[in-house]
């Protein structure tokens, strides 16, 4: 292979990465537990945009359970937007980067 192929490969990844992490404040998904009594939207900055917790939740004052439902619902967006990320960095490198292949601190691709 020439190596300028390589070089202008390279470029042309480093600009699909620059778009795609522009990208992530706009991708979302929401985890669910308890059967949606408590719903936790995450982006793809992996920050927690927005919480709700139903009312019935609250009722008994079971404080450990609803901390336990937070917990499970935020495990499960954050599974889910990564999972989307990791199919959202396969398409818009055409297939350099395949989905579960993204691993860095804190992401652990497609895979959870």
């Amino acid at each position: 292979m020439n190596p300028l192929d390589i070089f202008k490969n390279a470029q042309k990844l480093q600009e699909q990465l620059s778009g795609f992490q522009e990208k992530l404040g706009v991708i979302t998904a929401t985890g669910a537990a308890g059967g949606g009594l408590v719903e936790i939207d995450v982006n793809g900055k992996l920050d927690v945009i927005a919480v709700r917790i139903a009312p019935q939740a609250m009722e008994g004052g079971d404080i450990e359970m609803l901390q336990d439902l937070i917990m499970a619902a935020f495990t499960d967006g954050l599974a889910k937007v990564k999972e989307e990320i990791s199919t959202e960095a396969a398409a818009m490198t055409g297939g350099l980067i395949p989905p579960g292949v993204l691993n860095f601190p804190g992401f652990s691709g497609g895979g959870g």
